[in-house]
């Protein structure tokens, strides 16, 4: 069995007052400079799972482990970019970075703490803006001092929960376009929630899709089979993108909904939650087969 540098299993949530999971069985793994995203529809706990993955909430049953340790709480291990940048409004755009490089690294001098903060600002593109305080931000720069933050303590791995939501069309890919140089970069690790999926097919190398919640569940994961080197601009010239954005886009649309509740758990192997290329496949091929044999199923129930 292949030991991945982040393993989820068997995580469960079930909020204090309620009797149904919010999602119950997720199975997932992570290797090693991977970027995954995950997508579903309001409600189906993408947020508490990453919080989980942060240590920042905890699971009702199951364990995380990453780099051959329990996630049991916070670390500096882990960086989180919320859509709310979250940056401290009496500081400068570098002493909102500067806080977090010395919480890593408490011993090092005040010279090499700003050194360090300023080459992760002129990475996303704010070398000029390092004096500036957030009030004087857009919201895209605020996003940028973010990200920065989150990369300048340099985690084992990245947190993104839709930090790009909140921002216009231009700037959302201007940002997508430097987040992915700098993951290229430094083989980061990254687990994200996005709700786009043209994002999902830019950045990530695997895309975890999650039905409907409560009793929410992984129903497959989409390996994009682009070339890793695919951009913005090029991308939709690709055969491949339109198949899987297809996929991706009717699973929001429609089999979300199919593969929510207890009917589902017939045809679905919780542990191994089945692995699908639409890229390389036509719809009528193989990975189509669950879905049918699932309508299938809910349609004989029916009658």
């Amino acid at each position: 069995m292949t030991q991945h540098f982040l393993s989820v299993e068997g995580l469960k949530k079930v909020y204090p007052g309620t009797l149904t999971p919010i999602f119950e069985n997720i199975h997932f793994g992570i290797d090693k400079g991977e970027f995954v995203c995950i997508i579903g529809h309001s409600g189906c706990g993408k947020t508490t799972i990453l919080n989980i993955l942060a240590g920042l909430e905890e699971s009702s049953d199951g364990v995380v482990i990453m780099d051959g340790r329990e996630v049991a709480g916070p670390s500096l291990d882990r960086g989180v970019v919320f859509q709310n940048h979250a940056l401290m409004p009496w500081m400068s755009v570098l002493a909102n970075v500067a806080f977090a490089v010395k919480s890593k690294w408490p011993d090092w001098s005040k010279a090499k703490i700003a050194e360090h903060s300023t080459h992760y600002l002129e990475m996303v593109g704010l070398g000029q803006a390092i004096h500036k305080k957030p009030a004087e931000l857009s919201g895209g720069m605020k996003q940028r001092v973010g990200i920065a933050r989150a990369f300048a303590i340099e985690p084992k791995m990245l947190l993104l929960d839709e930090p790009f939501g909140a921002l216009d069309a231009l700037t959302r890919g201007t940002i997508q376009d430097e987040l992915l140089k700098i993951v290229q970069a430094t083989r980061q690790t990254v687990f994200m929630i996005t709700h786009d999926v043209d994002e999902a097919i830019l950045l990530a190398d695997k895309v975890i899709l999650m039905s409907n919640g409560p009793l929410a569940k992984i129903v497959e994961i989409v390996e994009i089979t682009m070339p890793r080197d695919r951009t913005r601009a090029e991308m939709h010239h690709d055969p491949q993108f339109y198949r899987i954005r297809n996929h991706l886009v009717d699973f929001l649309v429609n089999r979300s909904k199919d593969y929510a509740g207890s009917d589902a758990a017939v045809l679905h192997d919780a542990k191994h939650p089945p692995v699908v290329r639409p890229g390389l496949l036509k719809e009528t091929e193989p990975e189509m087969t669950t879905f049918r044999q699932l309508r299938q199923f809910k349609q004989a129930v029916n009658h």
